[in-house]
């Protein structure tokens, strides 16, 4: 801080000059990145709210019995705790579940390459119900066909023309209770709805993928 400190006073009197619009446009971008950052958390945590603690769910199941199709349904999360929120939006409209149901979770690591021994843990559920999480380093692509090759190796086989991808897709409205200011949440409702979709970022088959929409105030 001594250095940065010494070294900015003695570039104050460029400011003026031009100095001003380097550090405006750091100004913007750390505003966006930041804005995004803020905005992924409060996301994250209403739909940690909305989500139901799995043995609930699963002691439901054993109860009601719903009617099981056949084939495999992969629920992409971005959390490995709890019944993701678009799973049971499928399941209170459809009122059916695939037989295997795999709720797949991607997480980043810090470091830029995880081994293949230590990306993929995999965790039998019961009902046929499995969980997948997957850790990938920040300098890799998380692409989904390599998991799933990963995890024939642990046992799990899978067919593709069998297998349908369940992703959320949410519509964000300024109107919640977030800490967020009013100006930041429009700000992340753009940046949100021109961010790439996961179907192309995880290099999912696109005739493979089912889409389920929610609408979510920050």
């Amino acid at each position: 801080m001594l250095f940065d400190l010494s070294f900015l006073a003695s570039n104050l009197a460029k400011i003026a000059d031009g100095g001003w619009f380097p550090l405006a446009v750091a100004v913007v971008i750390f505003t966006a990145l930041s804005t995004w950052k803020r905005g992924r958390a409060e996301v994250a945590a209403i739909m940690a709210d909305a989500s139901l603690p799995l043995d609930m769910f699963l002691r439901d199941l054993e109860i009601t019995k719903p009617h099981r199709v056949d084939g495999t349904a992969v629920v992409m999360t971005s959390s490995p705790h709890g019944v993701p929120l678009v799973l049971l939006h499928h399941f209170k409209h459809n009122k059916t579940l695939h037989k295997r149901v795999v709720l797949l979770s991607i997480l980043s690591e810090r470091r830029p390459e995880v081994p293949d021994r230590d990306r993929l843990e995999v965790q039998d559920l019961g009902h046929g119900f499995y969980r997948i999480i997957a850790r990938f380093g920040f300098m890799e692509g998380p692409r989904v066909d390599r998991i799933l090759r990963l995890a024939q190796a642990k046992g799990m086989s899978f067919q593709l023309m069998a297998t349908t991808f369940f992703l959320g897709r949410e519509t964000l409205l300024s109107t919640g209770k977030s800490r967020m200011a009013r100006w930041r949440k429009r700000l992340y409702s753009l940046l949100a709805r021109n961010a790439p979709s996961a179907t192309a970022y995880f290099e999912i088959p696109p005739n493979r993928v089912v889409e389920l929409g929610a609408q979510i105030e920050l």
